[in-house]
């Protein structure tokens, strides 16, 4: 398969490049270092993507930013960030790239465990996430010529705890390698509109 991976620089990303390129055509995208640039939070970036890659079997998106940091200093502005990366970035790679996937491809994207296990600091990523599943469970029953959609809620994980432990106290993280074997599940699985929880 010709697997677009968007992300694949980040900590899941690179478990996840790491996995499927054993067995698939893997094409990077993202800001930085990638076969091909894409910036999410852009519409126009996003069509360019895939005008460059052409037709897909898959795609995979591992990216998004979110704001962390303590309720009461979370603002309009500071939230839009996890609006216009995590979430419209996200559901724009599939409102834009059903045209360009083919019959029977997949669409994957992220989400993780702070939308149903809350977090001190994490109310903004927390809200993204479960929009984003549940646009996953409507778009799943909609997308047409056999196209399906999940996502992939991981828990934190072992190599991202020297940056977001203390927002993850009592947690049990998990490795990345554990995390891209669901993205694999996704991709050559058959299922749709479901959340892979790696917890």
């Amino acid at each position: 398969m010709k697997i677009v991976l968007i992300g694949a620089n980040g900590t899941i990303g690179r478990a996840v490049r790491q996995e499927l390129e054993q067995h698939h055509e893997v094409v990077s995208a993202g800001r930085r270092e990638s076969d091909i640039f894409v910036d999410i939070t852009s519409p126009e970036s996003i069509r360019e993507m895939y005008l460059s890659v052409g037709e897909v079997d898959a795609v995979i998106s591992a990216t998004g930013e979110t704001y962390f940091g303590p309720f009461k200093e979370l603002t309009p502005q500071t939230n839009d960030l996890s609006i216009n990366s995590k979430l419209k970035g996200q559901v724009n790679l599939v409102l834009i790239g059903q045209h360009f996937i083919k019959d029977g491809g997949s669409f994957t994207l992220t989400t993780g465990i702070i939308m149903e296990d809350p977090i001190i600091g994490g109310a903004s990523a927390a809200m993204v996430g479960g929009a984003i599943k549940s646009f996953v469970e409507s778009a799943a029953i909609e997308l047409p010529r056999g196209i399906r959609i999940n996502n992939v809620s991981p828990n934190v994980l072992v190599e991202s705890m020297d940056k977001y432990g203390p927002y993850f106290q009592g947690f049990d993280p998990v490795p990345g390698s554990k995390v891209a074997k669901a993205y694999v599940k996704s991709v050559e699985g058959a299922q749709t509109g479901k959340t892979y929880r790696v917890y």
